[in-house]
């Protein structure tokens, strides 16, 4: 009960805004139809980066299975690496999709800038010094949101993949001790 007392007392605990209040500042504020359209475009962006993922985690478990049927150890390290690289390869594509989206909003004046820009959102490296129009403040908290979730995605499909190699080498008693 203490850190709820504590919270209570803070100065400005009596002067918070309801949701409401605060989602309609923000929306005022953002003043413009097009993040609307740009959190639509980063929604289907996660839903094709999952079916992409799913895809090449689906091939890599079919042709792991395939593999270990006929006996060909090793191959599937192989298949994880091209898989791997896949999956590197879809990441960099949504990295352009975004360069693309923000050159049609005329975000920046330059392509490489926007292209830097997006990439370092994307991958939340945030290195470079950007400074935004106030129509688009929040753009960098919407790319940075889908790269968190689609490398999560990522990340959660290559540690099955990995799975089933360490599982494999385990299985095996001419791979010696595994792992």
């Amino acid at each position: 009960m203490d850190l709820i007392d504590h919270f209570i007392k803070l100065p400005g605990f009596s002067s918070l805004p309801s949701f409401s209040t605060l989602f309609s500042e923000i929306n005022t504020d953002m003043g413009n139809s097009e993040i609307w359209f740009v959190l639509i475009l980063a929604c289907l962006m996660l839903t094709l980066h999952g079916v992409a993922v799913l895809m090449i985690a689906g091939a890599f478990h079919w042709l792991d299975r395939k593999l270990e049927n006929k006996r060909i150890y090793g191959a599937n390290f192989l298949s994880y690496f091209i898989a791997i690289l896949l999956i590197i390869g879809s990441h960099f594509i949504e990295i352009v999709a975004w360069s693309y989206i923000c050159v049609a909003l005329q975000v920046f004046p330059t392509n490489p800038q926007t292209f830097y820009f997006a990439g370092e959102m994307y991958t939340t490296v945030g290195y470079g010094d950007y400074t935004l129009s106030e129509r688009w403040r929040i753009l960098p908290i919407i790319i940075s949101f889908s790269g968190i979730f689609a490398v999560s995605m990522s990340g959660a499909a290559l540690y099955s993949m990995m799975g089933a190699l360490l599982n494999r080498s385990n299985q095996n008693p001419k791979s010696g001790a595994g792992f």
